[in-house]
């Protein structure tokens, strides 16, 4: 197929051909890492903005690291020292950065829906490296990557997804693509977290730990996220951890080749132990070395649909 999207901004405006051809994209970029000379001239003469509004380290660092191999020219700016601070609207600062003839904008902000509404004003690309609550589109994408290369593919698999998921754009993005994908979707956790609405989407809710990784073939694991939080959900992360953290008993509970996955950072202790973490059945530092090509197919993709 040929990619026609300038923009890549949610899984959930995403086909599963679509989807498919990122990841088998993805598969070829991955090859360029394993090389002794880790760069191609895939974006050579393009212009990337990096432009982060709020705190990153894996997906900050990966899509640099992404646009160093593929030879683009690089910028990279924070809000902190942006004239956001002088008072300066968003868009106002993204048309200011496209007048300098940039051709990828790639984004975080913490107000969901502030990628798509940048995009609709900007003819360079854009690229949401993770909007508030809402979309992670590049996250979901190497996580369902890794679940391909491990599992083979993904149609009829059982994916847990446990944890925060009220305010996990983490887990949004992976529902939409696992479902689109034909995987099976469990979302577990304390039902102040994971409420009963999520049903309407086609995903079966629980709030048993055992009941929802029985049979998983994946179980992916998700960060308390206390900077979205406005109230207690729970009343202490110790009795989040007793209920609904992965360590060596409640490792038992689940089929011995299942997956443990998380998007980072993790919290030790309290989604799941170290020995979990680091144990037989993770997969988490794959998760990382795959967002590396993940990001590389969606730049490359993204690039070659902005007319310039």
């Amino acid at each position: 197929m040929e990619w026609k999207r300038k923009d890549l901004l949610s899984l959930y405006d995403l086909t599963a051909e679509e989807i498919v051809f990122l990841l088998d994209t993805a598969e070829e970029f991955k090859k360029v890492s394993e090389r002794k000379v880790k760069k191609v001239p895939a974006l050579r003469g393009k212009t990337v903005v990096n432009f982060f509004v709020e705190p990153s380290t894996r997906t900050r660092v990966s899509f640099e690291l992404a646009e160093q191999r593929l030879s683009a020219d690089i910028v990279n700016m924070q809000a902190a020292v942006s004239s956001l601070r002088k008072g300066e609207t968003l868009l106002d600062t993204v048309r200011n950065i496209e007048a300098l003839q940039v051709d990828l904008v790639v984004m975080r902000h913490s107000a969901p829906g502030a990628q798509a509404f940048i995009a609709k004003h900007l003819s360079c690309g854009v690229v949401n490296a993770g909007d508030g609550a809402h979309s992670h589109p590049t996250q979901a994408l190497l996580d369902i990557f890794t679940i391909r290369e491990k599992k083979g593919c993904v149609k009829g698999l059982n994916v847990a997804i446990v944890g925060d998921i009220l305010h996990s754009r983490v887990a949004r993005s992976n529902i939409w693509g696992l479902l689109k994908l034909g995987a099976n979707v469990t979302l577990a956790g304390p039902a102040t977290l994971v409420p009963r609405e999520f049903e309407e989407i086609g995903v079966r809710v629980c709030h048993n730990l055992r009941e929802a990784i029985a049979d998983a073939d994946v179980v992916n694991l998700l960060r308390i996220q206390h900077e979205r939080q406005a109230a207690g959900f729970f009343p202490s992360t110790g009795e989040y951890a007793k209920f609904f953290g992965i360590n060596r008993e409640t490792l038992k509970w689940m089929k011995p080749d299942a997956l443990i996955m998380h998007p980072g950072p993790i919290n030790r202790d309290v989604e799941l132990t170290s020995e979990v973490a680091d144990g037989p059945n993770s997969v988490i530092l794959e998760q990382v070395t795959n967002g590396l090509a993940v990001r590389m197919a969606v730049l490359f993709l993204v690039a070659g649909c902005v007319k310039k």
